[in-house]
């Protein structure tokens, strides 16, 4: 008797080829740039006096060791899984939430988004977070986020906010949550030689628009770097008061700074349909929930599957 492979773990086998070749193809897709052209932990509410309090203690990073190189913040500084929207109507907590977003961006600003942020650092990023999301002004965040947003800071790696890897990471699931992140940690290490500029997204009604600014040395020890933005779009459902789903559609290269690439790509209009080759594959593009629990006029705070928050700007 021939043995036969289960259905089941076809396509288990299926998924994990799939998500090894993305990967793969991730990280050929952002070095493209350059060789073409080439759980919070235990919530403390904390008030602004505190806050500053705290800020002023902080030593910021102006001399970085080795032992300082960004790093993910550890999993049991974020969230359970568990939270739900909470709604301020406190006309009175207006100045706290100023006060807290302006010592945010302050260590946005001093921590590269988060990058280089030292423990303390991250600890009082995690609670000025954690304080917005509880003094949110909005009944319904998920559904008040149309415009354009900066990202500012990040409890992890800043490529993830695109909608390309949040896809990786929902076709992983659960069972394969530590390959998805060896994947992420090994594309920020194939990576290494570039550097992340603006991380932009566009939000409409039912579509995500993410634009990643990219920076690549072309060898080492010359002074030459070639730029260009990835640029991925996704559908959007809005699920109120605070989940998107959302399904990648494509990816592609724009703004390169070497002429003749920048106007093959124009020309040419290259996209990876990323949907569509999961579609092809799997017969389903993989939907990914990001969540948003605090927005007003200047301030967005999403969070993805683990609990990863990142932070925007409007623009």
């Amino acid at each position: 008797h021939h043995f036969q492979p289960s259905e089941a773990g076809l396509t288990e086998n299926k998924t994990d080829s799939l998500l090894v070749t993305m990967f793969v193809r991730s990280a050929i897709l952002f070095m493209a740039l350059g060789s073409a052209s080439v759980s919070v932990s235990a919530f403390a509410p904390i008030n602004a006096a505190s806050a500053r309090s705290l800020l002023s203690t902080t030593t910021l990073h102006q001399s970085m060791s080795t032992d300082d190189i960004p790093s993910d913040y550890q999993a049991d500084d974020l969230s359970s899984g568990d939270q739900a929207v909470v709604v301020d109507e406190d006309e009175d907590d207006e100045r706290i939430r100023e006060e807290l977003k302006k010592e945010l961006l302050l260590m946005a600003s001093t921590t590269d988004r988060g990058e280089f942020a030292r423990d303390e650092e991250k600890q009082l990023i995690v609670e000025l977070v954690t304080e917005l999301e509880a003094l949110n002004p909005t009944p319904e965040p998920a559904t008040d986020c149309r415009g354009e947003w900066d990202l500012c800071i990040s409890s992890t790696q800043l490529f993830r906010s695109s909608p390309f890897f949040q896809s990786l990471r929902a076709l992983a699931g659960e069972e394969n949550k530590a390959m998805a992140e060896n994947g992420f940690d090994l594309h920020e290490k194939a990576t290494s030689t570039g550097q992340i500029g603006r991380v932009r997204q566009t939000i409409t009604n039912d579509e995500l628009i993410s634009e990643v600014d990219l920076s690549v040395g072309v060898l080492p020890g010359i002074p030459v770097r070639v730029k260009g933005t990835v640029v991925t779009t996704a559908s959007l459902k809005v699920l109120p008061p605070e989940e998107w789903d959302i399904r990648v559609k494509g990816t592609s290269v724009k703004g390169s700074n070497v002429p003749f690439l920048d106007q093959m790509l124009d020309d040419m209009d290259l996209e990876l349909p990323v949907g569509g080759v999961y579609e092809q594959l799997l017969g389903k593009n993989p939907t990914s929930v990001l969540r948003t629990f605090y927005v007003d006029e200047s301030i967005r705070i999403t969070r993805d599957c683990d609990d990863n928050f990142y932070v925007f700007t409007r623009m």
